[in-house]
C-alpha cells in the first residue's frame, strides 16, 4: 500500500485543526456573553478605533484588539466619550451600553469575535501537531492533534473572546521558536523567536514567566554545546540573543500602544481617569511598586502596560475562591491539581498515566544499557516543553488567584505533545496496545461529543460528571454567565406565566435574551440598579457561582450572628419597601435617618436574605438545570416562608427534612 504524501498528511492536520475551530465556535453560538468577554471586546474596539488604552489594560492588548477586529473594521459605533462610564473607565457598564443599549446585534459581533480567537486555537493545535511530529513521527503528531481537537477545555475557551487561548498559543510558540532558534543559528528563526516573545508580552501578563522558561531552556542548550565547544561560545550567543529579544519585545510593546506613553487618547483625555488611581493601585505590593514607579517616571514602557501589570499584581494578592464547599481569599496549593484531575477527560488521564509508566521504563532501560549521557541526549529535545511545564505549574501552585481551570491551559499542549510518544506503539504488530491507545482516544473524543455544547461546564466521572460540577468548582470552571439562551428556552416551555427570579453571574443581558425576571443579587452589577422587592412564590433561576456565594461578603457557614442580624432586618422589610415605593412615607423616614442608612440597610438585608435562601437551595434538588450552570427551583409560598421567613429552628428543620427526602 502506497504511503500518503507529506503534503496530504499536512493538509489532513490542517483540516483537523479547522474541525476543532468549527466545533468550538458552533458550540458557543448557543451561549450568551461570558463574564469577561464584554470587557475584552469593548476595550479592544476602543484600542483599535480611539487609541485609548484605559478600559481594561490588565487583560492583554493583543487578544482584545484581535477579538474586536470585526467590530472595528465594520465601524460599529462606541457610545459617546461624554458618558461617565467612559471617563471613569468603567468597562463593565460602558460595555453593557455598547452591546445592549445601542440597538446593535450583540450576538453577531460576539460570534465574530469568538471566531477570531477560534483561529488562534486552531493555530495552537497545529503547533502541537508539528512539534509532536518532529519528536515522534506522523503517528505521534496525529495522536497529539486528536487529543487537542477534542479537549473539552480548549473547545470551551478556544472560541471565547478572551485572552487565555491567545496566551496559551504565545507560551507554546515562544518556547518552541526559542529552542528552534538555538538549534538553528540564523536571522530567520531569531526574528521569529523575538517577535513571538514580543506578542506574548502584549497577550497577557503571565508572559513574565517566559524569561525564566527561556533562560532554563537556554542554559540546558548551552550545557549540551559546552560538551563540544566549551562554555564561552554558547554563553556569548545566549547573551547576544537575549539582548536582541529584549530590544524587539520592547519595540513590540510600544508598537501595540501606538508608540505613545500615555494611556489616554489625547483628543479624549479631558476629564478621563483610570478606574482605580495609581496611588491605590501601587499600595501594598512592596518592591514591585518602586520598580513600576521608576519605569513610569522614566517612561521606559507604555503607561497602560505598566498600569495593567500593577493591576494584576494588586488583584492577585487576594481573591474569593471556592473548592468543594471550602472558601478562601488566598487559594489552595491543591486547587489547580484538583481542577486538572476533575476537568480533564479520564481517558486522557489514563493515556498520560500509561505513557508515564512506559516512558519511565524506557528511560531506565536506556540509562542501564547506554548510560546517563545517552539518556540525557535522548531527553534533551524535551527540554523546552519541560521548562514550560515545570515553571508554569510551580507558579500556579503558589498562586492566590484560584478562580478558574482556564489558568492552567498553557500546560495542556505540553501534555498533548508528550502523549505523542505513544504514537510509536500504534502498530498492527502490537494489537493489544494499539487497541488500548485507539480505544482511549475514541473515548476521549466521545466524552467531548457527549459534553457538547456545554464544554465550559465539563467535569469527568471522578466527581460524578458535569451534573455534579457545581459542588466542586464554579466561576470560569463552570458558570461564567454563558447559559442565558438556554434559560430562556427552559422558561418558555416550563414556566409560562409564572413569576421568575434570577440571580445571574455574568455580563450578558437577560432582557436582551427575552428573559423577564425580577433580579436577585447578581455580579457584576451592570445596567439599571435593581429595585427593592419582596420574594414571592415562583421560579427561581440561580447561577451556580451565585448559589455558592463565592464573591459575596456573606459566604461560608450561616452563623447565629448572621441569623440575628437577618431577623432584625427582616422585621423592617415592609418599612424598607415603603421607603422605596411611597414618596410620602420616604419623606417621613428621612427625618429619622439619612438616605444612605436606608440604602445600606436594604443592601445588607438583601444579601443576608439571599444567602439564607441559598443555604437551603444547596441541599434541595432542583426542578431543572440549564447547561449545568443554572439551577432552577419552583418555590411555593410555604417553602419560601421556611427558607427566608421562619425562625432559625424552623429553617434548620426544613433543611433537615429536605436532606432526608433527597436521600
Amino acid at each position: 500500500m502506497k504511503r500518503p504524501s507529506s503534503a496530504f498528511l499536512v493538509a489532513l492536520a490542517v483540516l483537523g485543526a479547522l474541525l476543532h475551530a468549527i466545533l468550538a465556535v458552533t458550540a458557543t453560538a448557543e451561549k450568551s456573553m461570558t463574564s469577561d468577554e464584554i470587557a475584552h471586546l469593548v476595550a479592544g474596539h476602543a484600542y483599535n478605533t480611539r487609541g485609548d488604552f484605559r478600559l481594561q489594560p490588565e487583560n492583554g492588548n493583543l487578544p482584545q484588539r484581535l477579538a474586536a477586529l470585526p467590530m472595528s473594521l465594520a465601524g460599529v459605533p462606541l457610545p459617546p466619550p461624554t458618558l461617565d462610564t467612559w471617563r471613569t473607565a468603567d468597562v463593565w457598564n460602558y460595555g453593557h451600553t455598547t452591546f445592549y443599549r445601542q440597538g446593535i446585534s450583540a450576538d453577531q459581533w460576539l460570534f465574530l469575535g469568538r471566531a477570531m480567537i477560534a483561529l488562534v486555537s486552531a493555530a495552537t493545535a497545529l503547533i502541537v501537531f508539528f512539534w509532536s511530529r518532529a519528536l515522534f513521527g506522523w503517528r505521534g503528531g496525529f495522536l497529539s492533534l486528536a487529543l487537542f481537537v477534542f479537549c473539552p477545555a480548549f473547545l470551551a475557551h478556544g472560541a471565547l473572546a478572551t485572552s487565555d487561548v491567545v496566551m496559551t498559543f504565545c507560551f507554546v510558540a515562544s518556547v518552541g521558536a526559542w529552542w528552534r532558534h538555538l538549534q538553528s543559528p540564523g536571522l530567520a528563526w531569531a526574528a521569529v523567536s523575538a517577535v513571538t516573545l514580543g506578542f506574548a508580552f502584549v497577550a497577557k501578563f503571565s508572559a513574565v514567566l517566559l524569561p525564566p522558561m527561556l533562560a532554563l531552556t537556554g542554559l540546558g542548550w548551552a550545557a549540551g554545546e559546552a560538551a563540544r565547544t566549551g562554555w564561552k561560545a554558547p554563553l556569548l550567543r545566549l547573551l547576544r540573543s537575549t539582548a536582541a529579544h529584549a530590544v524587539v519585545t520592547w519595540g513590540v510593546l510600544w508598537l501595540f500602544y501606538g508608540f505613545r506613553y500615555g494611556a489616554f487618547a489625547p483628543a479624549l483625555a479631558e476629564g478621563a481617569t483610570f478606574n482605580h488611581g495609581w496611588g491605590w493601585m501601587l499600595n501594598g505590593i512592596g518592591l514591585p511598586a518602586k520598580v513600576i514607579w521608576w519605569l513610569k517616571e522614566w517612561r521606559v514602557l507604555p503607561e497602560a502596560w505598566l498600569y495593567g501589570l500593577t493591576f494584576v499584581l494588586q488583584f492577585s494578592r487576594a481573591r474569593g475562591a471556592f473548592m468543594s464547599g471550602d472558601y478562601s481569599v488566598t487559594g489552595w496549593v491543591l486547587f489547580f491539581p484538583f481542577a486538572f484531575l476533575i476537568k480533564t477527560t479520564l481517558p486522557f488521564l489514563l493515556l498520560l498515566a500509561g505513557g508515564a509508566v512506559a516512558g519511565g521504563v524506557t528511560a531506565l532501560r536506556i540509562r542501564t544499557q547506554a548510560g546517563t549521557a545517552a539518556l540525557a541526549r535522548t531527553l534533551r529535545p524535551l527540554l523546552p516543553l519541560a521548562a514550560l511545564f515545570v515553571i508554569y505549574w510551580l507558579t500556579s501552585l503558589a498562586s492566590h488567584l484560584n478562580i478558574g481551570h482556564r489558568h492552567i491551559l498553557p500546560t495542556y499542549p505540553v501534555l498533548f505533545i508528550a502523549a505523542g510518544w505513544l504514537g510509536r506503539w500504534i502498530d498492527l504488530r502490537r494489537p493489544v496496545v494499539l487497541a488500548g491507545i485507539v480505544g482511549l482516544t475514541l473515548w476521549h473524543a466521545g466524552e467531548s461529543w457527549r459534553a457538547r455544547p456545554h464544554y465550559l461546564a465539563y467535569f469527568n466521572q471522578a466527581v460524578g460528571g458535569s451534573e455534579n460540577g457545581w459542588r466542586h468548582l464554579v466561576d470560569s470552571s463552570l458558570d461564567w454567565g454563558q447559559d442565558l439562551p438556554g434559560l430562556k428556552r427552559w422558561l418558555d416551555t416550563g414556566a409560562r406565566g409564572e413569576p421568575v427570579f434570577l440571580a445571574y453571574f455574568g455580563t450578558g443581558d437577560p432582557g436582551y435574551e427575552g428573559i423577564r425576571a425580577t433580579a436577585l443579587p447578581s455580579l457584576p452589577e451592570v445596567g439599571a440598579p435593581r429595585r427593592w422587592h419582596a420574594l414571592a412564590p415562583g421560579v427561581y433561576a440561580i447561577g451556580a457561582t451565585m448559589l455558592q456565594h463565592v464573591y459575596s461578603t456573606i459566604r461560608g457557614d450561616w452563623t447565629l450572628e448572621r441569623e440575628r442580624e437577618f431577623q432584625q432586618l427582616r422585621a423592617i422589610e415592609p418599612t424598607l419597601l415603603a421607603y422605596q415605593d411611597d414618596p410620602r412615607r420616604r419623606a417621613e423616614l428621612l427625618r429619622d435617618a439619612p438616605a444612605e442608612n436606608w440604602t445600606t440597610a436594604w443592601k445588607r438585608y438583601e444579601l443576608l436574605r439571599f444567602a439564607r435562601l441559598c443555604h437551603y437551595l444547596r441541599v434541595r434538588p432542583p426542578d431543572g438545570v440549564v447547561g449545568h450552570s443554572i439551577r432552577i427551583y419552583r418555590l411555593t409560598a410555604e417553602e419560601l416562608r421556611g427558607a427566608v421567613g421562619d425562625s432559625a429552628t424552623e429553617w434548620q428543620s426544613l433543611i433537615e427534612r429536605t436532606v432526608q427526602r433527597a436521600r
